[in-house]
């Protein structure tokens, strides 16, 4: 019986040579967003973290950026998908009043594209610093036989740690207190197996400027990177006694903020409260009914925040100085659920 002909990785569709190549060029991005928590550097087997808090509490939570990535893809705009994959993650942990730490990442794909994967994690690198945390590491997998050359999926853990005197959970909303809505910038990274289907169905590319973007193409549109809010709120949470936050993702506004409120109490929004971004009037026109946009989208409200009503005035003008756009987007009621007027 004849010897079968050596067999390499590299013939099996994984290159580690490529695998090196993107650690050397990342290792600038993951530099610049170094903390002085972070103990070692890149290149070890895990990341090294020691929390400077006196009582500390750790808040943890992972999510992806979807279907967004096609478009990404599509467009040629992936480093604002590492913006959106560091922003679903950090918006989620900053509801517990946890400031975020340190952030990982798994980049998953079918071949290796050192360009590609290093833009991917400059847009990682740049949402840990707007943050305020770490990139304290991550993963690039090469699946060869799983995806096809040019396929990629990514995947993101964001870490928060606070005082536990500083938690914030929801049991102290009360009748009356206000809901602070601050904007979006767009759908984020919600809704866009919706959102695919629409352009597929219409027959719109991402580089058309249609009537009702404001002269923006599809592109600029729906690919502006989701907004990450963790420095505004660590301002309003050090200001204002907030009661609790929270990060309006699938599900929509009604979703979402039901998962704050305590047993017996509901929340009214006013919807004339703040004007709806073009995007989503444009997608509903796309043929979208409005129950439907309500809960899929954010509808411009990306993130919110309960105060008591006589502390919105300071909340509001808080929340401007750090250059947000915010507003009073309705009450806590007696009742259960989420209207949205």
């Amino acid at each position: 019986m004849s010897k079968p002909k050596p067999l390499s990785y590299t013939e099996t569709g994984v290159s580690l040579k490529a695998a090196d190549q993107v650690v050397e060029r990342i290792k600038a991005a993951d530099e610049s967003t170094r903390t002085r928590d972070v103990l070692g550097s890149l290149g070890g087997f895990s990341g090294l973290y020691a929390p400077s808090y006196g009582d500390p509490a750790i808040a943890a939570g992972c999510d992806g950026v979807g279907t967004k990535v096609l478009l990404g893809a599509a467009a040629g705009r992936l480093r604002g998908l590492g913006i959106d994959l560091v922003a679903m993650s950090a918006n989620d942990v900053i509801t517990s009043g946890a400031r975020p730490a340190f952030f990982l990442d798994v980049i998953t794909c079918g071949r290796i594209d050192p360009d590609r994967i290093a833009e991917l994690v400059e847009g990682i690198a740049e949402g840990c610093l707007t943050a305020g945390c770490a990139l304290l590491g991550g993963e690039t997998a090469e699946h060869p036989d799983m995806m096809k050359p040019d396929e990629f999926d990514l995947a993101g853990f964001c870490v928060a740690i606070g005082e536990r005197r500083d938690l914030i959970g929801g049991a102290r909303i009360e009748k009356g207190d206000a809901v602070i809505g601050l904007a979006s910038s767009g759908p984020h990274a919600n809704g866009y197996s919706l959102i695919r289907g629409l352009l597929e169905r219409a027959g719109t590319g991402l580089d058309e400027t249609p009537d009702g973007l404001d002269g923006r193409s599809v592109a600029d549109a729906l690919l502006e990177p989701t907004r990450i809010y963790a420095k505004p709120v660590r301002l309003l949470t050090a200001t204002v006694d907030v009661r609790a936050m929270a990060h309006i993702t699938g599900g929509g506004i009604p979703g979402n903020l039901g998962r704050a409120l305590p047993p017996g109490l509901g929340v009214e929004v006013d919807l004339s409260t703040w004007q709806r971004p073009p995007v989503f009037s444009w997608l509903a026109s796309l043929g979208v009914e409005e129950d439907e946009m309500r809960s899929v989208f954010n509808l411009g409200l990306g993130y919110a925040a309960f105060v008591q009503a006589d502390k919105t005035d300071l909340a509001l003008a808080t929340l401007e100085k750090a250059g947000e756009s915010a507003w009073l987007a309705g009450y806590v009621v007696e009742g259960d659920g989420v209207t949205l007027r």
